[in-house]
């Protein structure tokens, strides 16, 4: 039997906390964990599995979190995290996912004493099938890095980087990936019908076309490349069509355009 998770803290509900929280949840974590939402909807679904407070303030008393996770919006970090700095001598380790906020950032407004892992998660992680990339902080221990892996595996897949510079661009690839897809499936629904196929038709066709070749590439082992290859007849459609897509100023010039701007836009949230 699995071992039940600690006590742990989750300060945000939101989207990808409450990914979290539910992924948690089925590893065995304790009743007596807190969430810290304000807004009392974004946790409902939760009621009675963990105790949810409105704000800081109301954390119960002499609760000592083995780690607290910070899952809040990265603009609130310089408001929210001082009034977390009491934890550290409880020796918590502080798992945050807010993108952009550095490490150095963040013991500064927890103090130096923090131990603090930085990491990106994406939305699959509601399905269980996320990529989380992480960067432990200094003083982290064995059994801090343990736990932080343990908690990022139960929403998916996860790596471990020393590198903390690297956060940035992962953020832009990983953490911004599913939007890059999820585009890709609005395109090729709004092309087909500009070529005459029915909206429901299309929107079926986009989604399936989609979904279906992410579960072709997870299976694989072959690289992308070679999946694209296979699909592509020599002088057929889809070579016609790639021709369009992979013109020096297209689809992969436009993407590493979009990368570069949002690992820019990562550093800058660093402050």
């Amino acid at each position: 039997m699995t071992e039940t998770l600690p006590p742990l803290l989750l300060i945000g509900c939101g989207k990808m906390g409450g990914a979290m929280l539910a992924g948690w949840l089925e590893q065995g974590l304790p009743a007596d964990s807190v969430v810290v939402e304000p807004h009392a909807e974004a946790a409902v679904a939760f009621t009675g599995r963990v105790r949810t407070v409105p704000a800081i303030a109301d954390i119960p008393p002499g609760f000592a979190p083995a780690a607290v996770i910070l899952a809040t919006k990265p603009q609130e970090a310089p408001a929210v995290l001082p009034q977390l700095a009491h934890l550290t001598a409880g020796n918590p380790v502080f798992i945050s996912i807010m993108a952009g906020r550095n490490i150095g950032f963040m013991r500064a407004a927890l103090g130096q004493a923090a131990r603090i892992v930085r990491a990106m998660p994406n939305t699959p992680a509601a399905i269980r099938q996320g990529f989380t990339v992480a960067c432990a902080g200094p003083g982290v221990d064995t059994a801090q890095h343990a736990l932080a892996t343990r908690l990022l595996t139960a929403i998916g897949e996860a790596a471990w980087v020393e590198d903390e510079a690297l956060i940035d661009p992962v953020t832009a690839v990983s953490g911004g990936g599913p939007a890059y897809v999820f585009l890709l499936a609005e395109v090729l629904e709004a092309a087909a019908i500009a070529q005459g196929v029915p909206a429901e038709l299309a929107r079926r066709m986009a989604r399936a076309t989609v979904s279906g070749s992410g579960n072709l590439l997870a299976a694989s082992t072959q690289p992308a490349a070679t999946l694209r290859q296979n699909v592509t007849s020599p002088k057929g459609t889809t070579e016609r069509a790639l021709e369009v897509l992979m013109a020096p100023d297209a689809w992969p010039a436009l993407m590493n355009q979009a990368i570069a701007a949002a690992t820019a836009r990562s550093r800058e949230l660093a402050g």
